[in-house]
């Protein structure tokens, strides 16, 4: 079965970047060989808009029969809120919480991000998890690409 993979920009860019290329290059080596197929949100698009062309070329290169685009929601919009409410970060991560909304409501089997201080960080994954529990949504898996390069 072709797992779901939330993906935030931090893995697009991981891909240029050395200190994560190597694990960011077999994560979409997997994504290539249709192992695993990409959620990307709207988010994600606004996102790119600032980054170097040479990013925009390799997420425009990724098959489109590999990506589910999904976009944000009223609903998706006050769960992000409330994660900031219930404080699992501040109000400067309002984006990344967007991520981590879209993510649970789409059902991904797992969200992956190299965003060590907002997103993958188990007090974080913890406080996103507690947060969907109380509303009614599942947990979601938060990982790095290092941590599924290999499944």
């Amino acid at each position: 079965m072709t797992q779901r993979i939330y993906i935030d920009t931090s893995v697009i860019g991981g891909y240029f970047d050395t200190e994560f290329e190597f694990y960011s290059k077999l994560f979409f080596n997997k994504v290539f060989e249709g192992k695993f197929k990409v959620i990307v949100s709207d988010i994600l698009t606004t996102e790119l808009d600032e980054a170097p062309q040479r990013v925009w070329e390799f997420y425009n290169s990724i098959p489109n029969h590999q990506i589910e685009f999904v976009e944000e929601t009223e609903v998706s919009i006050k769960l992000a809120e409330d994660y900031l409410k219930e404080g699992v970060v501040g109000k400067t991560s309002r984006t990344d919480c967007r991520h981590i909304a879209l993510a649970t409501l789409a059902n991904a089997d797992i969200l992956v991000s190299w965003n060590f201080k907002h997103i993958v960080n188990i007090e974080r994954i913890k406080g996103f998890n507690s947060v969907n529990l109380k509303v009614g949504f599942r947990t979601l898996e938060i990982r790095t690409p290092a941590e599924i390069g290999e499944i």
